[in-house]
């Protein structure tokens, strides 16, 4: 069974960088994206924050201007999140996500790790 476990959420100061993780595991698909999305407070929507193919191809949601960087280890299947210059609009839940190519294809979300930019 898929499980994602996402980490390093916490409370930063404008200006600061933090790095997220997700840690996957029982993917039984070849052929897959991990990726990140954000739901900000009060908001029904996910924003798609960025996302990585097994193969190794990065989208980036174009909100992110830039600052956000998105990598994974093939090794473990663990997606990192590395975000710098963080603002006061960069405060949202972030979601780990997954979705694999195979059969009808699937996707999963971790339970998300709350990230908050204020002084």
């Amino acid at each position: 069974q898929v499980q994602l476990v996402e980490s390093g959420g916490r409370l930063v100061q404008p200006g600061e960088s933090l790095r997220l993780s997700c840690a996957a595991s029982g993917i039984d698909c070849i052929q897959y994206t991990l990726g990140w999305y954000r739901q900000a407070p009060g908001k029904h929507q996910r924003e798609l924050v960025a996302h990585i193919t097994n193969t190794g191809i990065k989208n980036y949601g174009d909100s992110m201007m830039g600052r956000f960087t998105i990598s994974m280890n093939n090794a473990n299947n663990t997606v990192y999140l590395q975000m710098s210059n963080l603002t006061p609009e960069d405060t949202a839940v972030y979601y780990c996500h997954l979705s694999t190519y195979c059969g009808f294809g699937t996707y999963y979300w971790g339970q998300g790790t709350q990230v908050t930019v204020s002084s």
